[in-house]
């Protein structure tokens, strides 16, 4: 093998580890009624505009307390900023049709709340994604939607 078909090669093998990394996987309890999500759906979710799963079960919604990759994809994918759905979350509080999301330090924690919590709803990077959970949407860290 030549040193370009090398270099080919290994840049192949960066930009696939890079997609493949850039992967967020929006989660949820094994028993949500639902297989997939459109990105409307899913913003009506977090922003509380839908406080329940299609059969009535509540919908809590999990957030990460620190920046990530994955939190700056996900909110990218939403089309809205981390700050302003929080701003989202704390008016829906103060009017007293909502409730602030579980806030979890780690995607591991995020991981464990969702398996364990009937009805909650959250995100990580797809590469942690365990049977524990059902993945209802994949969004690459480039998608963004108007």
């Amino acid at each position: 093998m030549n040193m370009t078909t090398t270099n080919k090669i290994l840049f192949g093998l960066l930009i696939w580890a890079a997609s493949a990394n850039g992967q967020v996987a929006v989660i949820a309890h094994k028993a949500a009624p639902l297989d997939s999500l459109t990105k409307a759906q899913l913003l009506d979710y977090y922003s509380c505009e839908v406080k329940h799963w299609s059969k009535n079960q509540p919908v809590l919604v999990v957030d990460l307390k620190q920046q990530s990759e994955a939190k700056a994809a996900f909110y990218r994918f939403l089309g809205i900023t981390a700050s302003r759905m929080k701003s989202i979350w704390l008016k829906k509080l103060l009017m007293g049709e909502g409730v602030e999301p579980l806030v979890v330090k780690s995607e591991e924690e995020m991981l464990k709340k969702v398996a364990s919590t009937p009805g909650a709803l959250g995100f990580i990077s797809a590469d942690k994604v365990t049977d524990e959970v059902k993945t209802l949407l994949r969004i690459t860290s480039t998608e963004k939607q108007p």
